[in-house]
């Protein structure tokens, strides 16, 4: 299980804020850029992570990379807030708070989970730059800046990819937790599918249900779930569930008939580390840029041309894509770009919904 409490040494504003924020399972670095001084860059970005944190091979690293680009680029000095399992919302709310204690402008909370908590802390610090992911709500508070993907747009492409290589004709669907969000990915991916072949089944199942979120960093659990859809005859599983995912990825990819595939989610799982010996059987995956939202997003504050309200990044924005590492789908590459520009032109219209 991944550690709850990260520090690592960094100057802040103050012994509180360095006392709050280890208390809350967070940790700071310093670019050490020309133009820090003694005290560190004055552009100081915080970023709280849902759970499974940076590492997941999934969604919070494609977060991370985001993050790290600015701190790269832009000279800015990070500090990265851990989530626990099985936290409350008031534990969610003092992490927010302890970046704003230390000085950190923008804040950016990684996930659905944080909407709520977003909406209170950002509320009470108007002066405060926040962004959430994956996120938006009518009371937002004008601060704060929705940062969400066109997820039923490119795991469509990922249903295509899917039936187009089925021998079964049975493919697998694996949500995290069942939320309105994982719905997307499965309508989309659903939708997909029998684009190419109306009578392909497609096996669902979801790992949790609210308030339970561990659906999203139980490898176990992401095992199991696609052993067992295995088992009924899919050969072909896509999963979005964080880094429940890489479980399932070991599932398929230790098939004894070894020709079954995976699909990956958020990031190129071909290319984590960490999946380096199952990527042979990584079809491809359904890559979400949330690395660029954040970049650009971190780069508009230091900019000062935040805008409030929602930025979707779609397929045709590049929010969405399907890898190509490895080359597996390279064969059908013309079903794809075919499907991609029915999408961008408006032409096929994906549900959002099962």
């Amino acid at each position: 299980m991944r550690r709850s409490l990260k520090l690592a040494a960094v100057v802040l504003s103050g012994s509180l804020g360095m006392a709050s924020l280890a208390a809350c399972g967070a940790k700071s670095t310093d670019n050490n850029s020309a133009s820090a001084g003694a005290g560190g860059s004055s552009f100081k970005v915080g970023m709280a992570y849902d759970i499974g944190g940076r590492g997941d091979q999934s969604f919070n690293d494609s977060a991370a990379r985001g993050l790290d680009q600015a701190k790269s680029e832009l000279g800015a000095t990070i500090n990265e807030a851990e989530a626990k399992s099985g936290e409350s919302e008031g534990d969610k709310e003092q992490r927010l708070k302890s970046l704003v204690t230390s000085g950190f402008n923008p804040i950016i909370a990684v996930g659905f989970v944080y909407q709520d908590a977003v909406n209170k802390v950002a509320a009470e610090n108007p002066n405060v730059k926040f962004a959430i992911i994956d996120s938006s709500s009518a009371d937002q508070p004008k601060n704060v800046t929705s940062l969400t993907f066109s997820e039923e747009q490119g795991s469509y492409l990922a249903g295509v990819a899917a039936a187009n290589k089925s021998k079964s004709k049975h493919v697998g669907f694996i949500g995290g937790v069942q939320s309105e969000l994982i719905k997307k990915f499965e309508a989309g991916y659903t939708a997909g599918a029998k684009s190419v072949d109306s009578n392909i089944q497609v096996e669902v199942t979801y790992l949790t249900t609210p308030p339970d979120f561990t659906g999203f960093a139980d490898p176990g659990k992401g095992k199991q779930a696609a052993q067992g859809q295995l088992d009924k005859g899919a050969d072909v599983i896509y999963s979005a569930a964080g880094s429940s995912g890489t479980g399932a990825i070991e599932a398929v990819a230790s098939n004894q008939a070894g020709d079954k595939w995976a699909i990956g989610v958020d990031s190129d799982q071909a290319k984590q580390p960490a999946l380096e010996k199952y990527k042979a059987r990584i079809l491809t995956s359904m890559v979400k840029n949330v690395d660029k939202a954040v970049f650009t997003y971190i780069k508009s504050a230091k900019d000062n041309s935040v805008q409030g309200g929602v930025q979707n990044f779609d397929l045709k924005a590049g929010g969405v894509s399907l890898a190509t590492t490895g080359g597996n789908i390279d064969d059908i590459k013309a079903k794809i770009d075919a499907a991609t520009q029915q999408i961008t032109s408006g032409q096929t219209t994906i549900p959002t919904a099962p």
